[in-house]
């Protein structure tokens, strides 16, 4: 089984990258940005939860994030793998990551992760604010501060991985195409 975790900051191009990955690998793709807005427009339980947290461009809590991403594992044990994309997002959600799959023998194989510039990325979100709808990615201060949890919550994730050998960077500043080779070098093991 190949699990591995798609990094980045918001607008790094995760979704894109993921998409290619799991055409070529097989892969069930867990995106937690996808669950929270499914959740959220299905009105569920978790996604009320999640509301108040999203529209400020803050993190949603962990035992929310951590008991949907479960249930996602738990709905597809016979999968080839996983691509975690948007999860983890804090070192919290890393180690209970790893427990979940620790359970079934099947650990996360690489972290691979994405690196653009702010100002790059803030240029890339508003634009799919425009084209997407998508109202967290329409507004440059609640961008800026997605930034600003991300560096403060999500980036500790490298040093995490890195320090069980999992972890590789990958320039996310380069062409829809060339990222996607680098991360096949990476994947292909």
């Amino acid at each position: 089984m190949k699990n591995i975790v798609l990094f980045g900051p918001p607008g790094a191009g995760k979704g894109t990258q993921s998409s290619r990955i799991i055409e070529k690998y097989g892969l069930i793709h867990i995106s937690t940005g996808d669950i929270l807005r499914a959740e959220r427009k299905e009105g569920t339980r978790l996604g009320k939860r999640a509301n108040g947290f999203i529209d400020k461009g803050e993190l949603v809590p962990d035992e929310v994030v951590i008991e949907m991403v479960a249930n996602k594992i738990n709905e597809n044990l016979d999968a080839r793998g996983f691509i975690f994309d948007g999860f983890p997002r804090t070192v919290a959600q890393g180690k209970a990551l790893d427990e979940i799959l620790n359970k079934s023998d099947n650990p996360i194989k690489k972290m691979i992760s994405m690196e653009v510039d702010e100002d790059e990325l803030t240029k890339r979100l508003l634009l799919r604010g425009e084209t997407s709808g998508r109202i967290d990615d329409q507004d440059e201060a609640t961008i800026r501060n997605r930034f600003k949890v991300y560096n403060a919550e999500t980036l500790p994730l490298k040093d995490f991985y890195q320090e069980q050998g999992k972890f590789a960077g990958v320039n996310g500043m380069n062409d829809i195409e060339k990222v996607f080779e680098d991360i096949c070098e990476l994947l292909d093991f």
